[in-house]
């Protein structure tokens, strides 16, 4: 073959290249074969032929969910001080006025980290989307549940309705763009909350004002909604930017309620170190965690997380304020963990 290809090329003009070239190209495509991807990464073969990504000892795709567990182990401990440390800033002020204070700071934190720069070039668009989250997120949830504080609610009924929140956010996920849950996923939520209650029962009275009802459906609302509203519209935004301007809407839609309560607080050691704690700790951590994971994950694998808060904050208050922790309280941890993990299974 190579030989006809030279008398060919030596044929004067150009015809003789021409059939040269028609000869050669069909020649190379038959003699070239595909190569095969080779695994680079710590496979005891490198040279070896990936067939199979799964062949490989140590994938990059399997990192993520350790990750995520990680992520929303460090979510969960974070988040339940926030019921500790708000008992102790409640004891000390105005529950709106606590609030103002707690996202005033918060969005001046995440503000200073952003910068200017990153604030002022934030589309409108994106803003509005930042701010309604803020506003379901953190003004109603939070909003809601010290109001039912306010109004001489227990801290069992407050627990049993926001632990509804992975239940209402399964339900309407799928009208939100999310999938639709398998039955064990169903009865990993249904678990889930099996362990809240159990975990409740024993501060559960009948004396819960209608008005204790009302503000904690408004919180239950809020923190359901802000979760799907999150996940679908503002998870992408840069988390710095983002939790500015979500604490500095909650700020505002605050400032009113807070005014009327005549911003009452005592500029105490308990106040300064419980507020403390919320700012550094509970809103920058945990919100900036619970960012991350709705940026990872589905919006229904990461509100079953919440039915681990009244468990671990048991746990939490019998170590640091010495209260009593019951056999059946540890019955709905476990209720409560084995519900979280079936209803966080991949599909």
């Amino acid at each position: 073959m190579g030989i006809v290809l030279i008398l060919l090329m030596i044929l004067p003009g150009r015809q003789g290249w021409q059939r040269a070239v028609r000869m050669a190209v069909p020649q190379a495509r038959r003699l070239r074969k595909p190569m095969q991807p080779v695994c680079r990464s710590r496979c005891g073969d490198a040279a070896a032929p990936l067939r199979d990504h799964g062949a490989c000892p140590i994938p990059p795709a399997r990192t993520a969910p350790a990750a995520a567990t990680w992520l929303g182990l460090a979510f969960v401990l974070v988040w339940c001080t926030g019921y500790i440390a708000g008992k102790q800033v409640v004891a000390h002020a105005a529950p709106f006025t606590a609030l103002l204070w707690r996202f005033g700071l918060t969005a001046l934190c995440f503000a200073l980290a952003a910068g200017p720069a990153r604030l002022r070039a934030l589309p409108r668009a994106q803003l509005t989307r930042s701010a309604v989250a803020g506003v379901l997120m953190l003004a109603l949830q939070f909003g809601g549940v010290y109001a039912a504080f306010a109004l001489g609610t227990g801290s069992g009924v407050a627990a049993l309705v926001i632990g509804a929140m992975p239940l209402l956010v399964a339900w309407a996920s799928p009208w939100w763009g999310g999938a639709r849950l398998r039955a064990a996923q169903w009865l990993g939520m249904a678990l889930g909350f099996a362990g809240v209650a159990t975990v409740a029962a024993d501060r559960i009275d009948g004396a819960t004002p209608w008005g204790g009802w009302l503000a904690l459906l408004v919180g239950l609302f809020g923190i359901a909604a802000g979760t799907l509203y999150q996940k679908r519209h503002a998870a992408q935004l840069d988390l710095r930017v983002g939790l500015a301007v979500q604490n500095a809407a909650a700020t505002l839609l605050l400032l009113p309620l807070a005014a009327w309560e005549g911003f009452r607080f005592q500029a105490s050691g308990g106040f300064v170190a419980a507020m403390a704690w919320l700012v550094l700790v509970n809103s920058i951590g945990g919100f900036a965690l619970l960012f991350l994971l709705l940026r990872r994950g589905a919006a229904t694998q990461v509100a079953s997380l919440f039915f681990l808060m009244p468990p671990v904050t048991a746990v939490f208050g019998h170590v640091l304020l010495g209260e009593h922790l019951t056999a059946l309280k540890l019955c709905g941890f476990a209720l409560a963990a084995l519900g979280v993990w079936l209803a966080g299974r991949a599909r």
